[in-house]
């Protein structure tokens, strides 16, 4: 069997975001950073406190933001930014990204998402959190704004194995995640799950396994994010402190370890992101620095080299089958 004419991808050989996107709005769709002011429950105390150890918002928090502003003003500073960045954008979509965006009460958050949806070039909303802050009737109400406009629901999964998330001091279970994505997309919500990879506590058989895990839940879509070190966090101090206790992985390693987890995906779960990048100046480590524009060819170079291509690993729900070929067709 010839495994270039196999791949449901072509030369790319994953289920590229940008891809279906441009398919399904006729062009690329931005996203429009905001900050609402909202906190986590691991900050606050009402589960923990210090947040979890790898994080720091500033290291995902476009500098053109500034909290004194009002949403509108947010977005009108995005949009002049991202006009400019990004011409031939069809469509923007107010993204609440930093902390847990449905972490408040019901009127303070319908508020927020209220006067973004107001701003006359915002087409819809993609709301990141986490899977213990999603009680029913957020979910309902996200369930009646998506009827007549774009939400996407980005859910805080980051590992699939309860070690690993005790470890990072996540403050809920992998059974909080496969909960609040059960009842997110049972409403018809898409849901975009976050997946952390190398993280201290996980082995490579637990993310193998956490692929499976993820593919078979109702996710539209995934975001990977390898384990930088960010200045400022708690698991930073702690790998200056001993390096032995949270292990880095090298350039080579961290391209095997995305290839090998994304063969064993779900070939219908979309790729919204399959790298992250931190600021230099707040990145500790690890001292590698591969740009996004980098990591896409050098993912499908490698799938290419081992004649593979997302889900060629994939298990299916019949026990002891692998899938050979995966013919798929994209909505």
């Amino acid at each position: 069997m010839n495994p270039v004419a196999c791949s449901p991808f072509g030369e790319r050989r994953y289920h590229a975001w940008n891809d279906h996107v441009k398919a399904r709005h006729g062009g690329r769709v931005q996203k429009v950073s905001v900050l609402a002011g909202f906190t986590c429950p691991n900050r606050d105390g009402l589960v923990g406190t210090g947040g979890c150890t790898f994080c720091n918002n500033a290291s995902f928090t476009p500098g053109y933001l500034h909290r004194r502003q009002s949403i509108t003003e947010q977005i009108d500073a995005g949009l002049e930014f991202l006009q400019r960045r990004y011409p031939g954008t069809q469509r923007y979509i107010a993204y609440f990204q930093s902390y847990s965006n449905t972490y408040g009460e019901f009127e303070r958050l319908r508020a927020c998402y209220a006067e973004a949806l107001a701003h006359p070039q915002i087409s819809g909303l993609a709301i990141g959190t986490r899977p213990d802050c999603l009680p029913d009737a957020v979910l309902d109400y996200l369930a009646e704004l998506a009827s007549d406009t774009i939400i996407e629901l980005e859910i805080g999964v980051e590992s699939c194995n309860d070690a690993a998330l005790a470890r990072v001091n996540r403050g809920h279970d992998f059974a909080a995640s496969v909960d609040a994505i059960e009842r997110a997309a049972a409403r018809g919500l898409d849901v975009t799950a976050h997946v952390m990879l190398g993280l201290p506590g996980e082995s490579h058989a637990s993310m193998m396994d956490g692929a499976r895990q993820l593919s078979a839940l109702p996710i539209h879509a995934l975001k990977l994010h390898q384990l930088q070190l960010v200045r400022g966090t708690a698991l930073a101090r702690e790998w200056q402190r001993d390096p032995a206790a949270v292990p880095l992985l090298d350039e080579p390693a961290c391209v095997r370890l995305l290839v090998d987890f994304i063969e064993r995906l779900s070939p219908r779960i979309l790729l919204q992101r399959i790298g992250s990048e931190v600021p230099p100046s707040l990145k500790l480590a690890p001292a590698w620095n591969l740009r996004l524009s980098e990591l896409a060819p050098r993912l499908s170079a490698e799938l290419a080299r081992r004649s593979s291509w997302q889900g060629s690993r994939y298990v299916t729900t019949a026990p002891g089958r692998t899938l050979d070929c995966f013919f798929f067709h994209s909505e």
